[in-house]
């Protein structure tokens, strides 16, 4: 009785379609035609678009009484704009994102990818491809060709805690372009492993407690890691203002930096043993974290956090500026991931933003190329389906475990109650404790 009543309701609704005509191309206006939607199947719709002055032909035809879904998609195509689904009741329509799929479009680009190889050796060819390519569509070798050599970075006083150091450091890379950031080292003598960090887009950056944390306590097990703003961000900002963050720059450069602070850190310092690199991100620093590992064969183990997904690139330029997900025909994240093996890898995934699909999707896929080389055991994951985006406890605490196992780091100095949380300031190359930067590498905005 319920759906006929709305069924009712909808016929009513889209009366106004009888005084349409061929001639007129039975257009509505796209604004009443939600509204109609909305009510013959009672669900909400929020705006992320704009809707004003826009009128659809054929309006009621793309109608699917069966099918809310199949008529949002039909109603919505013509715009460029998508639906989606937030609840059983609540879908928010907002513009098309090339970067963003859905969790149905990422399963069936894992089944085609895993159609292109049956064994190691059609794997390892469809890799080599794939590694050649993005090279190229980042244009990173182009960029790499014009890079300040044998750069000598300005550096800090280092700072002394608890089982840790801190250096801040500013490194030009581009003539006139630094990159800045801290080396949180061990206080033991010895080879250490070195694990890279690059910054994601959480909130204060680099600068944030929870970095900080996961840094120094890292630093006191026994790892040199270092980690560094991004393009725009931070004291980047300061230099290039924070809209150069936006562009398509930003994806090449950061990704440039990533390797210049490694050719850096293995040059110049003797307490790294080049037998244990590793690379770790957060969110975008973990988008980083894997495209460092497709660039750069000297990292030896991975682990990106709340970040991998077969179905999103990463909806910031930094991460998807340049169409390195058109490399070999078309490719993903996932994928890309997949290049590391048989190389440890860790997966931290959560079941409130896209990673919740890691289980399902992207670990048994990645299961299955590295099973091409009898290492399924180097590739896990760490799902947190109750938790949301961010690098919370249990997040840093899989990194924790993962790096000890990996790199020999001393389980004892596990203590993240250990590690004092600097003032912003104190981690800036041009903070009051430091050297500044050579005049005019830092253009203060107003």
């Amino acid at each position: 009785m319920k759906k006929q009543l709305l069924w009712c309701m909808a016929a009513l609704s889209f009366s106004a379609a009888s005084a349409q005509t061929y001639e007129t191309r039975f257009a509505r206006p796209l604004s009443d035609v939600l509204n109609d939607v909305a009510a013959r199947f009672q669900v909400r719709l929020k705006y992320d678009v704009d809707t004003v002055g826009r009128v659809l032909p054929y309006a009621d035809f793309r109608i699917r009484p069966y099918s809310l879904e199949e008529t949002l998609t039909n109603v919505l195509s013509p715009f460029d704009y998508k639906f989606v689904k937030q609840s059983d009741k609540v879908y928010k329509l907002k513009p098309y994102e090339y970067a963003r799929r859905t969790d149905a479009d990422g399963e069936k680009m894992l089944a085609y990818l895993g159609g292109l190889y049956s064994d190691k050796g059609q794997w390892e060819q469809r890799r080599e491809i794939l590694r050649k390519e993005v090279r190229q569509r980042l244009g990173l070798d182009d960029m790499l060709g014009k890079t300040v050599k044998d750069a000598k970075p300005v550096l800090s006083k280092i700072r002394k805690f608890d089982g840790y150091t801190v250096q801040n450091f500013a490194l030009e890379t581009l003539p006139g372009l630094y990159v800045c950031g801290s080396v949180y080292a061990p206080r033991t003598r010895g080879k250490h492993a070195l694990i890279i960090c690059p910054n994601g887009h959480f909130g204060q950056g680099r600068y944030r407690k929870d970095q900080q944390q996961r840094m120094a306590t890292l630093a006191r097990m026994g790892a040199v890691c270092v980690d560094y703003d991004l393009y725009g961000w931070g004291e980047s900002a300061l230099q290039v203002g924070g809209k150069a963050h936006h562009t398509a720059d930003a994806h090449t450069i950061q990704a440039m930096n990533g390797i210049l602070i490694l050719d850096y850190m293995l040059a110049h310092r003797k307490d790294i043993d080049p037998t244990r690199i590793g690379v770790n991100g957060g969110s975008g620093g973990g988008t980083q974290a894997v495209l460092l590992t497709v660039l750069d064969d000297r990292f030896t183990a991975a682990a990106p956090v709340v970040s991998l997904a077969s179905h999103f690139d990463g909806g910031c330029p930094c991460e998807s500026g340049k169409p390195i997900q058109l490399a070999g025909g078309g490719t993903c994240n996932a994928e890309l991931a997949a290049l590391f093996a048989p190389r440890p890898l860790l997966v931290v995934s959560d079941g409130g933003d896209w990673t919740a699909t890691v289980p399902r999707l992207e670990y048994p896929y990645l299961q299955r190329i590295y099973g091409f080389y009898g290492a399924t055991d180097k590739v896990s994951n760490v799902h947190l389906p109750q938790e949301r985006h961010d690098f919370g406890p249990n997040k840093r605490n899989a990194v924790y475990d993962f790096f000890i196992d990996m790199f020999g780091l001393d389980r004892n100095m596990l203590d993240e109650s250990k590690v004092t949380i600097e003032p912003e300031n104190s981690l800036k190359s041009f903070g009051e404790k430091g050297e500044k930067l050579p005049a005019g590498a830092i253009k203060y905005e107003e």
